[in-house]
């Protein structure tokens, strides 16, 4: 195992790119199962969870291969596969199998998702989905078994705005017959990400993007060539990286409208925020201000810049509150940023950060964006060396995390534990 040493007192200065998102990739990837010749995938992150998502697709019979920066993926002769154990229980993403398999296969038996612990992911309104659209599930042995002679379109209120649920219920809905209607759904821009590749592989989805959303089930979908949207949580992870070293970064290959909200924030805070067609730009200041942040869906604040946004907050002058409307139990950050010096109280959904100086510490990353606020954390330290360990979780969202910030002038590294 590798742990990550992070020198602090460095302000971040250059340029960096962001790659393609990766809570898009893991719905892409499953998504092109249901094609029946070959799916291209233009940036596609480096990422542990890609390379597992890839191994479950050869599993199945796939045949799935980098030619150059494209990602090529031949499902044309994949076969139905119960995976009750194995790759599926290293994702929390693993679920998106279930609509994908059931829309090409009739059937799927999957395992629970594992992935990052940081809180249960029940699965309820996905299962209402499928068995609205004719679907009859069960519990094989721990594993969800769905078996369908037919899928029929459906009529499907989610009554709680859920992104996996809205993903799945699309895979599912594009091979069913008839008409299906999900309402209450999910708004991010990753699912207008897969409902573009589903419409381009030959699916007819409306409304992506919006609490409505209209499929017309048809009989065969084909491949098609898709480049993947730029990661916001990547990019609003350096963005509140620049403001915590006080620097001056260029991220670029961004889509400014998905990051509003914490654009929003920074800019509350003191922080210099400049906006242009595919970049923003993060002037860091000598002084912050505290501010009150509350992670909602999207639009809203995002839960997966939760973490991250609790270390740049201890840089604040004054009290900021930090609540999580998403999540109730993503605060597993907490206890090691009070390893660093931080004051912070957890009360219920929320977290009271009262701004002043880290330290240099040990700490241990207990999911993936906790990891990233570690690393905020680690940057933000005025003075000294601190380890990080968990390392395979930081590895599961951020690609050439250590590349990106040294070619920005952070001394960071890795060592073998």
């Amino acid at each position: 195992m590798e742990k990550l040493m992070v020198r602090g007192g460095r302000p971040l200065r250059g340029t960096v790119q962001i790659s393609g998102a990766k809570n898009s990739a893991v719905a892409l990837l499953p998504a092109a199962i249901l094609a029946e010749s070959t799916v291209i995938l233009d940036n596609l992150p480096h990422i542990s969870d890609v390379a597992v998502y890839s191994e479950i697709l050869e599993e199945l019979g796939g045949s799935v291969g980098w030619d150059g920066d494209a990602f090529v993926i031949d499902p044309s002769v994949m076969t139905s596969k119960p995976m009750p154990n194995g790759n599926v229980k290293l994702l929390r993403a693993s679920y998106y199998l279930m609509g994908a398999m059931l829309g090409r296969f009739g059937e799927a038996t999957i395992g629970l998702p594992g992935g990052c612990n940081f809180e249960p992911r029940p699965i309820e309104q996905h299962i209402k989905g499928f068995e609205a659209l004719g679907a009859e599930v069960t519990n094989d042995h721990g594993s969800v078994r769905i078996v369908a002679k037919e899928l029929r379109g459906a009529k499907i209120y989610l009554d709680v705005v859920s992104v996996g649920a809205t993903i799945n219920i699309m895979l599912a809905a594009s091979k069913a017959k008839g008409s299906t209607i999900i309402e209450n759904a999910a708004k991010e821009p990753e699912i207008i990400d897969v409902a573009t590749l589903l419409n381009a592989m030959g699916a007819r989805i409306k409304g992506a993007g919006t609490e409505t959303i209209r499929i017309e089930g048809v009989e065969r979908l084909h491949g098609c060539r898709h480049s993947i949207i730029p990661d916001r949580i990547q990019a609003g992870t350096y963005m509140i990286m620049a403001a915590a070293t006080r620097g001056d970064v260029l991220i670029d290959n961004v889509i400014p409208k998905h990051l509003e909200a914490v654009t929003a924030k920074l800019q509350e805070m003191g922080v210099h925020v400049y906006e242009m067609d595919e970049a923003i730009r993060i002037v860091g200041q000598p002084r912050y201000e505290a501010v009150d942040v509350k992670a909602l869906v999207y639009p809203g604040f995002a839960t997966d810049l939760q973490s991250p946004m609790t270390s740049l907050l201890t840089q604040a002058a004054g009290v900021s509150i930090l609540s999580d409307y998403v999540y109730s139990n993503r605060f597993k950050h907490v206890p090691e940023l009070s390893r660093m010096g931080a004051n912070i109280r957890v009360e219920g959904r929320s977290a009271i950060i009262e701004g002043g100086p880290l330290n240099a510490a040990k700490v241990r990353a207990a999911d993936l964006r906790a990891g990233a606020s570690l690393v905020v954390a680690a940057l933000a330290v005025e003075d000294g060396v601190t380890e990080i360990s968990g390392v395979e979780y930081i590895d599961r969202g951020y690609d050439n995390l250590v590349e990106n910030l040294r070619a920005l002038g952070a001394d960071v590294w890795r060592e073998n534990e």
